[in-house]
């Protein structure tokens, strides 16, 4: 039995913007995952990065110098993410996008949770885990392969021609995808609402398109906790759980 959602004026008001909008995009980061037992990034003591600098292990510089190294940390990820499951918040999104009510989804996130969920819009603006690439050959490996790439030293070699392979996604020290992010930025361009959910809106390139669509007479809606550097700019913000949120934003929409 469906669990009863509260609907308050804040979400019957994104509903009516959704309803008005001629293009709309959404756009997520870290903590549209975290219902789905993905930790974010930043937060105190769980985040992915509180006992660890990302800068000292998710390089490209460790990547190519020390690869051992890197897939000390890189391999136990694929692990993690790997079995994850989309939750209510990817469920959401990808109903908007089936009702024609979202144009496309913009995601930071490399879990592929937004495929699962039966998005098909999507831009992976930091690549995904789905597959890793031989950096010699270009063969591509799917996730599901890669356990069997790891060497003695644990570090994952190609099948093909023992090349170096590395994860199909953004690392530190590397630019995001002029594809990519060209596709996201037409997006943006193109929307008459952008709303942002799980995100600091802290990391450019990418921070910056909220912006786009606002410099072209857009508005901004925010689904996500803690402040953002956008607040003052939106027409509302929700600080609840992004899941609860977006279920009650679906009920509000009838």
């Amino acid at each position: 039995m469906e669990r009863q959602v509260a609907i308050s004026s804040e979400l019957e008001c994104l509903a009516e913007l959704l309803g008005r909008a001629r293009s709309a995009v959404a756009l997520t980061g870290a903590g549209v995952s975290v219902p789905s037992g993905i930790p974010d990034f930043r937060t105190p003591e769980t985040g992915l990065w509180a006992k660890v600098d990302p800068m000292e292990v998710a390089h490209i510089d460790v990547f190519e110098h020390e690869p051992e190294r890197f897939w000390s940390y890189y391999r136990p990820r694929f692990e993690v993410l790997g079995d994850k499951q989309p939750n209510r918040a990817h469920e959401v999104l990808a109903e908007l996008e089936r009702r024609g009510l979202i144009e496309g989804l913009i995601t930071q996130n490399i879990d592929r949770l937004h495929r699962a969920a039966g998005s098909k819009n999507v831009v992976e603006v930091h690549g995904s885990i789905e597959t890793s690439s031989c950096r010699t050959c270009a063969a591509s490996f799917e996730l599901e392969e890669m356990d069997g790439l790891f060497d003695e030293r644990g570090v994952a070699v190609c099948s093909v021609c023992r090349g170096a392979v590395k994860p199909d996604v953004v690392l530190f020290g590397e630019l995001l995808p002029e594809s990519a992010m060209a596709r996201a930025s037409e997006l943006a361009e193109r929307a008459d609402l952008i709303l942002c959910v799980g995100s600091s809106l802290a990391v450019y390139p990418v921070a910056g398109l909220p912006q786009v669509t606002l410099d072209r007479g857009g508005r901004l809606a925010i689904i996500t906790k803690g402040a953002t550097p956008y607040d003052a700019d939106a027409e509302l913000k929700l600080e609840g759980e992004v899941d609860e949120e977006l279920a009650a934003l679906l009920a509000a929409l009838g």
